[in-house]
């Protein structure tokens, strides 16, 4: 089988503060990784000063033309799988889905081909735009909503910078057992479980900081639906400080609230608001609140 890859070009002209700047060191700040600068380097055409291709060192002039190719080849490890999810925003850098329940983002061994990455492999390869599968911020399997998924090397070195400097805002619809009248903020730390893969808990002494900001946005009788923001995003993050609350989402097994009604824990990735990392202008998005969700606030309103 042929191999899949995929293209995207980029030009850039050199200003007079790039007079004499060497050339790796203009892409450098422009985004390139080292990765990416290998990629590059390693592609025929992949860097062209004024249509000639140029060595990393070699310093700019005001005026010189930069011509870029990035070619990557699309891992065929990850099988295509014709599997339902929703699409946000698409173009040639990034895709913003909206995430079923019971979707995986990852494969895994118990995961092979029932995941996100299946699904965004099948619509690649349907649309002839197959790209390296790269999901910048993840959802437990069970979590429904936003995610960001960027298409090439420069898009994800610009997201993944955005989400280490907390740049990438985070903001969640959960349905917590109880009634929470006022907002507020749980910074507790996060580990994980002694004796469990999966399972995390506050560890005062060896977990990661967490953040979590809450607010109430509506009550029922045993119930709040809150909406959560992340400063942080630790693995089970909103659960697990949820649940130390004394509140723990309807629906979370995991964590103390078991209920017939609601098979998953009740949490959306509700919005996301971050910058392009190409384009450089401000994106935010919405998703609903998903049906069975909004069946359990209907059913007890």
């Amino acid at each position: 089988m042929e191999p899949f890859y995929n293209e995207r070009r980029f030009s850039y002209i050199a200003g007079e503060a790039e007079q004499g700047m060497a050339v790796g060191q203009f892409l450098k700040e422009r985004g390139y990784s080292r990765h990416a600068l290998i990629l590059l380097k390693q592609t025929e055409g992949g860097i062209l000063c004024n249509g000639r291709e140029v060595y990393l060192s070699q310093p700019l002039r005001k005026g010189d033309r930069m011509d870029l190719f990035l070619k990557e080849e699309v891992p065929e490890e990850i099988e295509p799988v014709e599997l339902p999810f929703g699409i946000v925003y698409e173009d040639d850098d990034l895709m913003v889905v909206d995430k079923p329940a019971d979707m995986p983002v990852h494969p895994s061994m118990k995961n092979h081909d029932n995941t996100l990455a299946n699904a965004a492999a099948w619509y690649g390869r349907t649309k002839g735009d197959s790209f390296v599968y790269r999901c910048v911020n993840r959802l437990d399997r069970d979590t429904t909503g936003l995610l960001i998924l960027a298409k090439h090397i420069l898009s994800a070195t610009g997201l993944y910078g955005q989400m280490r400097a907390r740049e990438i805002r985070r903001t969640y619809l959960a349905i917590v057992k109880g009634m929470i009248r006022e907002e507020g903020t749980i910074d507790l730390p996060v580990g994980r479980k002694e004796d469990s893969a999966i399972e995390r808990m506050i560890d005062l002494e060896h977990g990661e900081r967490a953040v979590t900001h809450y607010r109430p946005v509506r009550h029922g009788k045993d119930w709040t639906l809150i909406e959560c923001r992340l400063e942080t995003g630790r693995t089970h993050q909103i659960r697990v400080h949820m649940s130390s609350f004394g509140h723990p989402l309807i629906g979370d097994f995991l964590y103390g609230s078991r209920e017939e009604q609601m098979p998953r824990q009740a949490l959306h990735s509700w919005k996301l608001s971050f910058v392009h990392p190409i384009m450089g202008r401000p994106m935010e998005f919405v998703s609903p609140l998903p049906p069975d969700m909004q069946k359990y606030i209907g059913d007890r309103s």
